[in-house]
């Protein structure tokens, strides 16, 4: 992958858009049990919300972060993801 891909899941809604969007369907939004996970991003109705993306389908086109109202999700190249991943929650490379 000569990208990382950023997720800020403090912006995130749950709205779903990115993955429905996705032509590849590398994104899958799950709701787990608080308790189960150390990938708790999102608490809502006190269940937690995971943005999980399959990155050996993702090609890097960059249709969720067009899809995404909140701006939760950024693709950045290999030189400005180091930096970039320290400012964001939720970072998936």
């Amino acid at each position: 992958m000569a990208f990382a891909m950023h997720i800020n899941m403090e912006r995130c809604t749950g709205c779903n858009n990115c993955v429905v969007a996705c032509p590849v369907n590398a994104l899958e939004l799950n709701t787990v049990d608080p308790a189960t996970t150390d990938k708790i991003y999102l608490v809502v109705d006190g269940k937690a919300k995971i943005l999980d993306v399959k990155h050996e389908l993702c090609a890097g086109c960059g249709v969720c972060v067009e899809a995404c109202p909140y701006n939760v999700i950024r693709l950045v190249g290999p030189q400005e993801g180091a930096t970039a991943a320290k400012a964001v929650v939720g970072v998936h490379h």
